[in-house]
């Protein structure tokens, strides 16, 4: 166990993750929900993926970023909701120090990385709806490619630098953290080091991650909607905008969750635990099924391989 009195951060070995407060007779119910909702995340974003693999008609831009989404959801749910169900029925409630840094460190990687791609997907969406007889010329592999190692790239940078002042505070102050995971706000509220400088560097990431992003997508659908307003027949603008409407719907979620996660009250730190639930847990099982309800190419394919089940069978 850590130090409480110490006043350097290396002499704690562990911290201990409060988690979402509820009656103890609640906890079982609490564990069910989080169980099932993941659940929900592993099949919706892994059958997804295997859709997107397997069938040679979605082996374009689009579907080679929503595969990379469903990744990336699937990825930061299970960085936090596997330990976060164990302490739901767990009397200890610890995280050990490096589990805390690596879990903090995915995070925050997966999140960035998740930002980037979704401007990626608006930029493709840009090109396809704007310059259609250049879209295989400028969305090649290796661009997409270039995108998406380029969005791991700046959540990794991030990363990296998110993690390095977060834990070069020092925690004599306490070792309980008032969440159900490893973030940067609860930490640095246990830390009896001045945390200006985290702020600013919290503040300076956010916003030279968020500013950007929705500056692309942004500017990318107000040329997609001047483009889509210029065509005659309601039919081809039905079908233009229909292309982008789940990439609309996936960004307003991922957005909408976030802002709600960052911008609640830091006196109430139970809602904030709510908005957390919501963002890495509801957003990553609700994307998969935008894409698939609302997309003609998911739903053939998903026929597709329902048919040959069947067949089978």
């Amino acid at each position: 166990m850590g130090d409480q009195g110490g006043d350097n951060h290396s002499e704690v070995t562990d911290f201990v993750l409060v988690g979402i407060r509820v009656r103890p007779e609640f906890h079982s119910l609490l564990f069910l929900l989080f169980l099932i909702v993941y659940w929900m995340v592993l099949l919706g974003n892994l059958s997804m993926i295997g859709i997107i693999v397997t069938d040679p008609r979605l082996n374009t831009p689009m579907y080679f970023f929503l595969g990379n989404l469903s990744i990336i959801d699937l990825s930061y749910s299970t960085v936090i909701v596997p330990k976060a169900m164990v302490n739901i029925l767990s009397q200890k409630k610890t995280i050990s120090f490096a589990g805390c840094v690596a879990q903090l460190f995915l995070y925050a990687l997966f999140m960035v990385t998740e930002a980037f791609v979704l401007a990626a997907m608006a930029y493709d969406r840009f090109i396809a709806i704007c310059n259609p007889l250049l879209y295989t010329v400028r969305m090649s592999r290796s661009l997409c490619i270039q995108l998406v190692a380029g969005s791991y790239l700046c959540g990794w940078v991030s990363s990296i630098l998110q993690i390095s002042v977060t834990f070069s505070m020092s925690f004599c102050a306490s070792r309980v953290i008032d969440h159900f995971y490893c973030d940067s706000n609860p930490i640095e509220k246990i830390s009896c080091s001045n945390v200006f400088m985290n702020k600013m560097v919290s503040l300076s990431l956010a916003i030279l991650i968020i500013l950007p992003t929705i500056v692309v997508i942004v500017v990318s659908y107000m040329y997609i909607v001047s483009t889509v307003l210029k065509i005659r027949s309601s039919e081809g603008r039905k079908k233009a905008f229909s292309t982008c409407s789940s990439h609309l719907g996936v960004v307003s979620l991922l957005y909408g969750t976030v802002s709600f996660v960052y911008l609640t009250p830091p006196n109430n730190p139970e809602l904030r635990k709510v908005a957390s639930v919501c963002y890495i847990l509801f957003t990553p099982m609700l994307n998969p099924l935008i894409y698939s309800l609302r997309n003609k190419d998911v739903k053939d394919a998903m026929r597709k391989v329902v048919w040959k089940k069947k067949v089978l069978l």
